[in-house]
């Protein structure tokens, strides 16, 4: 019999698979992870984003850089700090995104058709996931 642990860790491993699976079927645009990123934290400077990126500062300097040359990011002033810059979504780059994610959306649909689940298990297992990324630990942070 499974675990909690056992099977925290087969998510967490089948969770990754798929996502790299997904990845794999489609061309995703370098820097969709960063887009990722300011949808759900927000507006950031530049070394925050490579911290939680987990990437050096000046690979996200570049990233940046590109994202802002195809029009999907601006840089603005820092209203906290005058000498600093923050990162924010464009509309174009939230356009991006969801075309990004629709395609994501598209490919696990297309894996689901293919086995013996429901739409309804799809729909449990969504729930697990955010109720697991939405609950924070004893110490306040997220996982």
């Amino acid at each position: 019999m499974s675990t909690s642990v056992d099977l925290g860790s087969q998510l967490v491993t089948h969770a990754a698979r798929l996502v790299r699976a997904v990845r794999r079927r489609h061309d995703l645009p370098a820097g969709v992870r960063v887009l990722s990123l300011l949808d759900e934290l927000g507006d950031l400077g530049v070394t925050a984003l490579a911290r939680a990126d987990r990437c050096s500062q000046p690979t996200m300097s570049a990233t940046v850089r590109d994202l802002a040359d195809d029009g999907w990011v601006v840089k603005h002033p820092d209203p906290a700090d005058a000498r600093a810059t923050v990162v924010a979504l464009t509309p174009a780059g939230r356009a991006e995104l969801g075309r990004v994610r629709r395609r994501s959306g598209e490919a696990v649909a297309a894996r689901l058709a293919e086995t013996t689940h429901t739409v309804e298990d799809l729909a449990t297992a969504v729930a697990v996931l955010r109720d697991l990324l939405d609950h924070s630990d004893p110490e306040g942070s997220h996982l």
